[in-house]
C-alpha cells in the first residue's frame, strides 16, 4: 500500500512525539535517580518545614486498658500459650521484612493479633510514604516489643519500674517502636534527619489516633512510642 504525503507527514509527527515522550521520561527518571544519589551521600539534613507530633502522643493506659483486655486476647502463660494461639490464628507472626525491622525480643514474642498486625503494617506503609517525600527513601522503623506472657511481665517488672500489671501487651493488642532508630537509604544519617524521622512517624501515629484506631503515648523513658490498637 502506498503512503501518501499527508499520512508519512502524520506518521513521523507521530514518531518526533513518541521519541520525546520516551526522552522526557528518561529525563524525570535520571533526575529522580541523581536526586536519591544525591541524598544518599549527602551528609547534609534532608530540608523539610515539620510541626512537633510527639508531644500529642498522651494517652494514658488507665483510660484505655479496660477496652484494650476486652479487645484483645486472654493472658498467655507462657511460650506454649503462645504458640496455641498461633495455631489458632488469634495471634500471627510479626516478621522483618521490606516496611519495618523487628528487633531481636528479650521480653516480648514477635506476635500481635491480626487486626494489630494491620495497624502496624499500616503505619509502616504512611511513615515509608511521608520519608519518602521528603528524600530518605526506603526508610523503616524499629519494633522493640510486642506480645508479652505473664511469665515475662513478671520478670521485666522486676527491672523496669514502668512496666505495667494491666499492659495491652498481654492482650496481644499493643507494640513499641524506637524513635531515636531508623534505616534508610542514606549513608550518613544526621541528628536533624533523626528528628524528622522520629516526627514523621508520630504524625502517622497521631492521624491513625484522630481515626479512632489506636491509642498512643511517648515513652520518654524506653525511647519508643508505645501504640495500641482499638
Amino acid at each position: 500500500m502506498k503512503i501518501t504525503t499527508r499520512g508519512k507527514i502524520k506518521l513521523a509527527a507521530a514518531v518526533v512525539s513518541l521519541l520525546l515522550i520516551i526522552f522526557l521520561i528518561a529525563l524525570a527518571v535520571s533526575g529522580n535517580l541523581r536526586r536519591r544519589i544525591k541524598v544518599y551521600f549527602s551528609p547534609a539534613c534532608v530540608q523539610y518545614k515539620q510541626q512537633v507530633y510527639s508531644n500529642k502522643l498522651t494517652d494514658r493506659i488507665i483510660d484505655y486498658s479496660s477496652e484494650a483486655k476486652r479487645t484483645g486476647i486472654k493472658e498467655c502463660s507462657d511460650e506454649d500459650d503462645i504458640r496455641q494461639r498461633l495455631k489458632e490464628g488469634s495471634l500471627v507472626r510479626i516478621s522483618s521484612g521490606r516496611l519495618l525491622t523487628v528487633e531481636k525480643l528479650s521480653y516480648s514474642y514477635p506476635c500481635l493479633t491480626p487486626d494489630s498486625r494491620d495497624l502496624l503494617e499500616e503505619i509502616a506503609r504512611r511513615f515509608r510514604e511521608k520519608a519518602s517525600q521528603a528524600g530518605l527513601m526506603g526508610s523503616r522503623f524499629i519494633v522493640t516489643s510486642m506480645i508479652r506472657t505473664t511469665d515475662q511481665m513478671k520478670l521485666l517488672r522486676k527491672i523496669n519500674s514502668n512496666a505495667s500489671a494491666n499492659s495491652p501487651h498481654l492482650n496481644g493488642n499493643a507494640f513499641d517502636i524506637s524513635y531515636i532508630r531508623f534505616k534508610t537509604r542514606k549513608l550518613f544519617m544526621t541528628e536533624c534527619d533523626r528528628r524528622f524521622l522520629k516526627e514523621a512517624l508520630a504524625e502517622v501515629i497521631v492521624e491513625l489516633r484522630d481515626e479512632d484506631k489506636c491509642w498512643a503515648t511517648y515513652e520518654r523513658n524506653q525511647s519508643c512510642f508505645h501504640v495500641v490498637a482499638r
